[in-house]
């Protein structure tokens, strides 16, 4: 088992702040603390960080114990990554009990580095890769909260057409038509009242469709992201651009994810018992990447629909007396595994 005492001769502990980090040099054979130092955030403070590295490891094999990779240690990663310096992600969980130790900067720092000395080197957790990979999942927050922000507007333009007569019919959802006509509405000449109620609708209108619009190129992006990182995996029954894009974030990269049984794991996938008294079932975990787990059922709620291979499945265990929840299972989970294959066919 390889071990990180025996492949770096100093690991460094970061814990990192919004406007300063802290070093902790720890030698990894005899556990001596070489040095430690606080650093701003700044570029300059970085190049300092990395110098006085540098000049206390003197020259030697070093890895950083980084905690917070993808937040408040994301520059320091990237800044260490660039000089050649092995990065390795270190989570607050993972850290000893504080009982005894107490809390301060220069204390975390050192348990964050004196964490991985003992550790093997295939179980150490690397930070989350930038680039492409980074960007899709930006894509993906902000699509989250323009369609939250979309169906709030769309609720209150329907529900102030409901509650105020404008000579729209509202007692169905409004339709995107609909949403452009009143988009469009001039009210120079209503009255003072009427101006106010057309002005307000014609407002949550237009900020209706134009959210519509960002959503369609936010839609774009993604499917072009997803094809360059993933190459034909929307070609994949069921398979779209943001579910495409979801289960290359989730993936991420090879090594993340060490089988297709873990895969299932990190989406809640996995089945779990719940048999009680002559009834023998199981259930699906309510733990998990949520996102991943939706994504994969958008892709079995499809095939039920429209793959013809996945409908005779359908009605084969329909008659064997499984429900139809009982039967979305088990198709998660094969599903699971034939796109953790594909994802690990296709991702570079």
């Amino acid at each position: 088992m390889p071990v990180v005492a025996e492949h770096f001769e100093h690991v460094v502990g970061i814990d990192t702040h919004a406007r300063s980090h802290t070093y902790c040099i720890v030698e990894t054979r005899t556990g001596v603390v070489v040095d430690t130092g606080t650093f701003p955030t700044s570029s300059a403070g970085l190049d300092r960080a990395i110098s006085w590295i540098g000049r206390r490891s003197r020259g030697t094999t070093v890895l950083a114990a980084v905690e917070g990779t993808s937040s408040y240690g994301a520059g320091i990663t990237a800044a260490l990554t660039a000089t050649g310096i092995e990065v390795a992600e270190i989570r607050p969980l993972s850290r000893p009990s504080r009982a005894r130790t107490g809390k301060s900067d220069p204390i975390d720092a050192e348990a964050a580095a004196r964490v991985v000395i003992g550790e093997d080197l295939r179980r150490l957790a690397q930070p989350r890769r930038t680039g492409d990979r980074a960007a899709l999942r930006v894509l993906l927050a902000a699509r989250s909260l323009l369609d939250q922000q979309r169906t709030a507007n769309r609720n209150a333009l329907t529900a102030l057409l409901r509650s105020t007569n404008l000579a729209v019919d509202a007692r169905k959802p409004l339709t995107d038509t609909q949403v452009a006509a009143i988009a469009g509405w001039r009210t120079g000449r209503d009255d003072a009242t009427t101006r106010v109620f057309r002005e307000e609708a014609r407002r949550l209108a237009k900020t209706v469709v134009e959210q519509t619009r960002l959503l369609q190129d936010n839609h774009r992006h993604l499917a072009q992201l997803t094809e360059a990182l993933a190459p034909g995996l929307q070609t994949i029954p069921g398979v779209g651009a943001v579910t495409g894009a979801i289960l290359v974030t989730a993936y991420s990269h090879h090594g993340r994810v060490r089988s297709e049984a873990a895969f299932a794991s990190l989406g809640g996938i996995a089945p779990l018992p719940a048999s009680s008294g002559n009834t023998t079932r199981h259930r699906l975990s309510r733990s998990g990447d949520r996102q991943l787990n939706r994504a994969v059922d958008v892709v079995v709620r499809t095939r039920m629909s429209y793959d013809q291979p996945t409908r005779n499945y359908v009605t084969r265990r329909r008659s064997e007396g499984l429900s139809k929840r009982e039967i979305r299972r088990c198709l998660k989970r094969y599903v699971c595994r034939s796109l953790y294959r594909e994802l690990r066919r296709r991702m570079a």
